[in-house]
Order: structure tokens, then C-alpha cells, then sequence
């Protein structure tokens, strides 16, 4: 019995943004899907746009599983993930230890497949999955905001600047073309 499955069903039950007042919790099994959609926009956008190499749906199979580990680690919040260089060592040491156990619950003729995933191996795909999974950060803090949850308003500020600080040509471009309508009534957003 293979239990690999049944462990990234249950990314639905660990929530994110646990040290702050949600109008709309949000889990980690949410989250990986708007970073998939995200992801998968970057690539085009890479592709298409900028007509670099790029395999779309790699980066959104990438962004669906790039939280996985934390079904065992859980969402440890920013500020403590970040707040030292020892703190944010010992968590990936924590992630690695998260994603062999996740490995080892695959049959041996599926871990190839999934070791990439979990593992974010390919720099340029890990650069556009981080880019997704800001974007997608900022978008929930525009939602909440939207929703008059001024808890967001800093969150909302400093992942708006890491975006624009990652220097990524794709994110900024989708940013300066799709972000105004996140902040859109559904009214506003049907009309023409």
C-alpha cells in the first residue's frame, strides 16, 4: 500500500498565513493551485512573449507541488522562516527530510517522476514557481484588503516589492497587465 496520495490529499487541512486575521482562510492545497495557474502563466509568458525556452506546464506541475512538504512541516510563517540564515538551514534540512519521506511512500517506478517536483531541481522553472508563489501571496493580500481586512496592508506592501525585486521580466509584465483587476467587483469585472 502506497499512501503518497492520500498524504497530498490532506495539504487541504494546513492552513496558511496562521499569524494573521484571515476574512478567508486559505490552505496550502488552495494556494498550489493559483501558484500552478501562476506558474503556468509565467511560462507562457516567457514563451510567447519574451520567446525564451520555456515548458509551461513543467513550471505548473512544479508550483503543485512546491509546498508538499508541508503537510508534514506545516506553513511556518515568514517572519520566523526568515529571521536567520540558521532558522531558514535547519528548515530546508527539515523540507529535505519531508520530501525523501514523501519519496519513499511512491513505488520505486513513480519516484522519478516526482523527485523533480518535490525536490525543485531546474533553476529556471524554481524561478518562475517562486515568482508564482509571490504572486499568489500578493493576490490573496489584494483579496483580503478588498474585503476590508487592513491586516494585509504591510504584507500586501512587502511581497509587492520582493516581486518587483526578483527582477523577473515575466512577473512584472503580468503584473502590470493583470493586477489592477484583482482589485475588481465582481460587477466591474463583467463589464467590458
Amino acid at each position: 500500500m502506497y499512501k503518497f496520495f492520500a498524504y497530498i490529499s490532506r495539504m487541504k487541512f494546513i492552513n496558511r498565513w496562521s499569524l494573521m486575521r484571515n476574512s478567508v482562510p486559505e490552505n496550502i492545497q488552495e494556494h498550489s493551485h493559483m501558484a500552478a495557474v501562476l506558474a503556468h502563466a509565467l511560462g507562457v509568458i516567457r514563451r510567447d512573449v519574451f520567446h525564451r525556452d520555456c515548458d509551461p506546464n513543467a513550471c505548473a506541475a512544479a508550483a503543485l507541488f512546491h509546498d508538499a512538504t508541508e503537510i508534514f512541516t506545516g506553513d511556518l510563517p515568514t517572519p520566523i522562516k526568515y529571521y536567520s540564515g540558521a532558522i531558514r538551514d535547519a528548515y530546508r534540512q527539515v523540507e529535505d527530510v519531508a520530501a525523501e519521506k514523501l519519496l519513499d511512500m511512491l513505488p520505486r517506478e513513480l519516484r522519478g517522476a516526482y523527485e523533480p517536483l518535490l525536490r525543485e531541481e531546474d533553476r529556471e522553472v524554481l524561478a518562475l514557481v517562486k515568482a508564482a508563489d509571490k504572486l499568489a501571496a500578493y493576490i490573496k493580500c489584494l483579496e483580503e484588503l478588498r474585503g476590508g481586512n487592513g491586516e494585509f496592508r504591510d504584507a500586501a506592501r512587502e511581497t509587492r516589492e520582493a516581486l518587483r525585486a526578483m527582477g523577473l521580466e515575466e512577473a512584472d509584465w503580468f503584473l502590470e497587465r493583470f493586477e489592477e483587476a484583482f482589485g475588481l467587483t465582481l460587477d466591474a469585472l463583467q463589464r467590458p
